[in-house]
């Protein structure tokens, strides 16, 4: 019994049993944690959110920091300026055309559907080349499309006052965002050896070295994501400005924000340019899409490859699998966090594994 015991196998096995029986518990004694998942959801949006600006100013705090000569305080400070700055400048500039285009657009949605219904007419008029399912199916949409109308306004009326209900929750995280921020870059360096004190040397450098892989995870896949999606903004915003499309701004930006959902993202993007351009002018479906063709083949064969590399080492058939079974259960929130969630896993379970075998070979305990 005591080989038994001994055996990694049963140890593996026990450990399992145990963590289902600790979930199971959690699940029927939740009330007991429901005031704790309500402080996380609480934090949670300033602490993403402050998570995200520090892998992105963490570089440039660095830079003042080691070209500089300052403090950290002051590289901090100076870090809080250049954001400053950044948001000075896209207020001044850029959202007065964005605010103009969003204006635009939606006095000219009623054109649109204006267009739209003409189309509809006209292939009514000439139903003698359209097959009869065809003409059924457009018949029965031009019959309820005031209804479909009437539920997309509902749906966009609930969805506005679901937000409104939210406003107060989101200043707040807002507000609390560069507080997270300032402690994070702060004392960021300070949280990893504070936790190591309480371990033996072997199991403490086994413990940085998984932290050392995780932190390399995310400031790849947050650095790099949005510097792509950046650099795809750019690029469609000079094609859809070549092309004379309307809302050029404001359909690049909607595009550089959704890119930062791998894979999907380009599709996502492309569908609002694609409906503005084609009834702008039919020729612009093709010229859109031959924008956004162009676009991707820079950013998957030129842009990712040098700025991520191959930090994330994740295949593109288990980011489309991953994206997709995550907004199913979690929503939009699902598609946004579902690859970098999914590296940091699998890059903790790689390096428990990898520690197993090293472990093994040197027959001595090393897993955490």
């Amino acid at each position: 019994m005591n080989g038994l015991v001994q055996k990694r196998w049963f140890q593996v096995l026990v450990f399992l049993i145990l963590l289902f029986l600790l979930i199971l518990l959690i699940y029927y004694t939740n009330f007991i944690f429901i005031p704790v998942f309500k402080y996380i959801g609480a934090i949670a949006f300033p602490f993403i959110g402050a998570g995200i600006l520090y892998y992105l100013t963490r570089p440039l705090l660095q830079f003042f920091e080691k070209r500089l000569k300052i403090g950290r305080i002051w590289g901090i400070l100076l870090v809080f300026l250049v954001i400053i700055s950044l948001l000075t400048l896209f207020i001044m500039y850029i959202w007065p055309i964005i605010q103009n285009q969003i204006t635009n657009l939606m006095y000219g949605i009623p054109g649109m559907i204006a267009v739209v219904e003409d189309v509809i007419f006209y292939w009514q008029a000439n139903y003698t080349s359209i097959p009869t399912q065809v003409i059924i199916a457009v018949e029965d949409f031009v019959a309820n499309l005031p209804e479909h109308i009437q539920n997309l306004l509902d749906h966009l009326f609930g969805f506005i006052g679901g937000f409104i209900g939210q406003v107060i929750s989101i200043a707040m995280g807002l507000v609390m965002i560069p507080f997270f921020l300032f402690f994070m870059l702060k004392d960021g360096e300070k949280l990893l050896p504070f936790i190591l004190q309480v371990f033996k040397k072997e199991k403490a450098e086994n413990i940085r070295s998984l932290f050392g892989k995780i932190d390399n995870v995310l400031s790849s896949f947050i650095q790099g994501q949005l510097f792509v999606s950046f650099c795809v903004g750019v690029m469609l915003y000079i094609g859809y400005i070549i092309i004379d499309l309307d809302y050029a701004l404001l359909l690049a930006l909607f595009g550089m924000l959704t890119n930062v959902i791998p894979y999907l993202g380009p599709f996502i993007a492309v569908t609002p340019a694609l409906l503005v351009g084609t009834l702008q002018d039919p020729i612009n479906f093709f010229w859109i899409a031959i924008i956004m063709i162009v676009a991707q083949q820079i950013e998957s064969n030129l842009i990712s490859p040098n700025v991520m590399g191959q930090a994330l080492h994740v295949h593109p058939l288990t980011v489309m699998t991953v994206v997709v079974s995550a907004g199913s259960i979690a929503g939009f929130l699902g598609i946004v966090f579902a690859v970098p969630v999914y590296a940091v896993v699998r890059a903790i379970i790689v390096h428990l594994y990898q520690t197993f075998v090293n472990s093994k070979e040197k027959k001595e305990d090393a897993l955490i």
